[in-house]
């Protein structure tokens, strides 16, 4: 059975060579900017790095914070673990294309008021969880994930690295005071069939209220 659109896209971290076409690059940020978003407020900004030494340049960024924040730190077990998740947080090193994606503040409904008339920190705290701002960076990522697999690319939801995210930020001009690094994604051909892992069932994930 031929798989369909959600099954074809599956984690990436090996690349060839090959470079991305720009009109395919700018077929998946169409995609990106069809998303839904809360108010339509459209609060995504994307940073699209095909340039191999900007790649590499972010790669060190997060390799320097890695190894600063574990200089930092006396509990040898804590800095060996973190260390270990280094490699995860930088195998985009050798994809051709680095794509960022940022996103800004969104006034969350309801939160003024709830302010005003003396809601509790533990209410206010459940509307803020559910973060709609992300919500709508995710669905715009999801949408070009999926676009970028239907023309045969691959891609890898990352935010492993997101310690390093003011440092990414600065060294790609991207106003601090307005947007947040929410997470990245190498893109290009895939080096090596990659399979998705498997889902839990239906039944373990869903509650139906008849």
């Amino acid at each position: 059975m031929e798989k369909d659109i959600f099954e074809l896209r599956s984690s990436v971290r090996k690349f060839t060579n090959e470079d991305v076409a720009e009109a395919d690059i700018r077929e998946m940020l169409e995609a990106a900017v069809k998303a839904p978003s809360g108010k339509n407020i459209q609060n995504w900004h994307f940073v699209v790095v095909t340039n191999k030494r900007h790649i590499n340049a972010a790669a060190d960024i997060i390799t320097e914070k890695n190894k600063k924040l574990r200089d930092n730190v006396d509990d040898e077990a804590l800095k060996k673990e973190f260390k270990r998740y280094l490699k995860f947080g930088t195998h985009f090193r050798k994809a051709p294309v680095l794509v960022l994606f940022f996103v800004s503040d969104y006034p969350v409904t309801g939160k003024k008021i709830m302010e005003a008339a003396g809601s509790s920190e533990e209410e206010i705290n459940a509307l803020l969880k559910a973060d709609p701002g992300i919500q709508n960076i995710s669905a715009a990522a999801e949408n070009f994930m999926l676009k970028a697999a239907e023309l045969g690319y691959g891609t890898c939801w990352m935010t492993s690295q997101n310690y390093a995210s003011l440092e990414l930020q600065s060294y790609f001009g991207v106003d601090q005071d307005k947007y947040t690094l929410a997470l990245i994604t190498p893109l290009g051909a895939a080096a090596e069939k990659v399979d998705s892992p498997p889902r839990k069932s239906l039944d373990k994930v869903v509650s139906w209220v008849w």
